[in-house]
């Protein structure tokens, strides 16, 4: 297979890819819109000449309603996440484009690779699917777990210091201020931001409630609902604060007690996934020529993708068995 050749493939599959996701994009919208306009009594029946105007408007009314809550439960689900709010929330201030392009560039790799392994057209596509589509976000959400796990070991501290602050008589916005100074990572940075917000005249329990897009965890969501219950009840921040600091602290307890219990489980799980590469890196050292069928023959290279793959299947079982979501 020529380059010629190999850039046509991942051109074709490119136009591909984009064709079928501007379809189900177009499918879906236009499937809202007939349920809209079904709920409003516009399918064009002729019983809904005859329906009264106070139930026209009702059914107006509703169907806003339902659209409005369609609209906000995509919002807050991670799966439909674009891709720009996803590399906010890994702290990353790449644009959009390129990071299509690192993607594009990945799969041409993998397309290099797919052929350096003689492989025939379908799993090429394949290669280069997994390459454009998989490997890049698979990295931006390790990115993004990243962050967050360094956010919340840092959260709570930064509770209690804004809490020993408005003991002190310090005002609310000055206190995340002295925090954004405080602190150098994801907590100073969305404090930072929540902070400038509020001086171009946010009210500050919106600036949090819009951090949780950026940071989409719990204990970022109770931050948020903490200050809007005090904007809305005018309660003492302090208390809510101290309350939330703790219950932050006692699931950060729990957290390190669950992985302290499956410690030995993670271990062995490790081991286990590890164990296959250092064999074969180890006979390769002591017998280079050993394992070189594996490499050089098609059936040897066959026998390796399947290894990879079912070995890669074994990993993403044991992980999801020794995963425990607090």
């Amino acid at each position: 297979m020529t380059t010629l050749q190999i850039i046509l493939i991942a051109l074709i599959v490119f136009i591909i890819v984009g064709i079928l996701i501007f379809v189900v994009m177009n499918m879906g919208s236009n499937k809202q819109q007939k349920n809209i306009e079904l709920i409003r009594g516009n399918s064009g029946s002729d019983n809904t000449v005859n329906e009264k105007d106070l139930q026209n408007k009702r059914r107006a009314e509703i169907a806003r309603k339902l659209k409005a809550s369609k609209d906000e439960n995509k919002k807050d689900d991670p799966s439909r996440v674009s891709i720009a709010m996803k590399l906010q929330q890994a702290g990353s201030n790449m644009p959009v484009s390129k990071f299509w392009l690192l993607s594009f560039i990945s799969g041409v790799l993998w397309i290099g690779f797919a052929n350096y392994l003689e492989l025939k057209i379908i799993p090429t596509i394949l290669f280069f699917i997994i390459g454009l589509l998989g490997v890049p976000r698979f990295i931006l959400r390790k990115a993004i777990q990243r962050r967050q796990k360094k956010f919340l070991e840092e959260f709570a501290d930064a509770l209690d210091a804004i809490v020993r602050l408005l003991k002190a008589g310090m005002p609310v916005s000055e206190a995340i201020s002295m925090i954004t100074r405080e602190y150098d990572g994801p907590v100073g940075e969305e404090m930072s931001i929540i902070y400038d917000k509020q001086k171009i005249g946010v009210p500050l329990h919106e600036a949090a409630q819009e951090a949780t897009l950026r940071m989409p965890i719990p204990e970022m969501q109770m931050f948020a609902a903490g200050l809007a219950i005090q904007a809305q009840t005018g309660s003492s921040l302090s208390e809510v604060l101290t309350n939330l600091s703790g219950v932050i602290r006692a699931r950060f307890r729990l957290k390190r007690k669950v992985m302290a219990l499956s410690s030995e489980a993670i271990a062995s799980a490790s081991i286990i996934g590890c164990l296959p590469p250092l064999v074969a890196f180890g006979l390769y050292f002591a017998n280079p020529g050993y394992l070189d069928p594996l490499f050089t023959t098609p059936t040897g290279k066959n026998m390796l993708m399947g290894a990879i793959f079912w070995m890669s299947c074994g990993v993403f079982v044991m992980k999801h068995m020794i995963n425990f979501k607090i």
